[in-house]
């Protein structure tokens, strides 16, 4: 009975695949309520185990009700109804109002059978790389949002290759694992050109730009757009000597930039989209109402998360790249 599979180069603990390969095998149907499982001593002895670590996947089963045992017999499923209870490790690197959405949006998906667990690595790549580390094994899938950080895959590598997921970053390196991802180069690129007319109207393009935690995909973008279009423009990573000037239009990544911009703007007595434009990347119910709306580009982040949780009820080891739009409002 070939219902325990094992890798042999697996970071993943024997024990515990060997509970995933039974948890998988009632999931599709391959074990039935009632069905006899395979003895310890098979387990053991086929995959050159310990008799403890058999004991441990199942004692592990057992405490959850997924199996029984009768005495003298063995061990048998005890129910196909039960909802297997599966813990997903997510990895973000903030926590912010889309991102809020994104993964309630993945909560809300996923059913309550399903237990999650989050963290944050806040781009710096020692926590990362601790996150993962300190929890290889411990969940049936994992989320990771790697962002911009580097070599990334050298922790990930030590998780289950076919329980791994990325979220909304993908790296050359990742290009192997299943993602949910944004194309930001693209999506820059093609929000900007649909509001073109609108962009003629002023001198000259900025784009607020942190390379520590923001996509160069971001940056790309716009310097190819800017370059198609030959517009003026430039990128900066701070304000703080800047005063807006008749004629610029920002294009800014972070809220607290938002405000900032808009503050300064009120200060040089400018109008907004009249005198100076704004176009903020990532939309929330708040660009919704300041200053009478302000004009963004932005993912759908709901439907991020929700087809994220698509992706692991089904075991989808695909590529989605999530859709982006602008939406325009008062502030061009």
């Amino acid at each position: 009975m070939g219902i325990v599979k094992l890798k042999k180069e697996s970071k993943t603990p024997k024990y515990r695949q060997i509970i995933a390969s039974i948890e998988n095998a009632i999931v599709k149907g391959e074990l039935q309520k009632g069905d006899k499982l395979p003895s310890l001593n098979v387990i053991k002895n086929k995959h050159s185990l310990s008799r403890d670590t058999v004991l441990t996947a199942f004692n592990d089963l057992k405490n959850r009700g997924i199996i029984n045992s009768v005495v003298g017999k063995g061990y048998y499923v005890s129910s196909v109804d039960v909802k297997l209870k599966q813990k997903i490790f997510v990895l973000f690197d903030e926590l912010n109002s889309f991102k809020e959405d994104l993964y309630n949006a993945f909560l809300t998906n996923l059913g309550s059978h399903i237990e999650v667990e989050i963290y944050f690595h806040h781009f710096n790549i020692n926590i990362f790389n601790k996150l993962i580390n300190d929890n290889v094994g411990n969940y049936s899938s994992y989320v990771i949002m790697p962002a911009n950080l580097k070599k990334t895959q050298d922790s990930i590598k030590n998780l289950p290759n076919d329980k791994v997921f990325i979220l909304d970053q993908i790296h050359e390196d990742l290009n192997e694992y299943p993602a949910v991802y944004q194309n930001f180069e693209k999506d820059i690129f093609t929000g900007l050109e649909s509001v073109l007319e609108k962009l003629l109207h002023y001198k000259n393009l900025i784009l607020l730009y942190n390379d520590d935690k923001q996509p160069k995909g971001i940056l790309d973008g716009f310097l190819s757009f800017c370059k198609q279009y030959n517009l003026q423009h430039e990128f900066l990573d701070s304000l703080n000597d800047r005063k807006p000037k008749n004629g610029e239009i920002f294009i800014i990544l972070d809220d607290k930039n938002l405000i900032r911009v808009i503050k300064k703007i009120k200060e040089e007595q400018l109008i907004l989209a009249k005198d100076v434009g704004i176009i903020s990347v990532n939309d929330t119910i708040l660009k919704e109402v300041v200053e009478n709306g302000i004009t963004t580009i932005s993912t759908d982040f709901n439907l991020m998360g929700k087809k994220l949780a698509q992706m692991i009820l089904n075991d989808e080891k695909i590529k989605v790249e999530n859709p982006s739009r602008l939406i325009l409002r008062k502030s061009l």
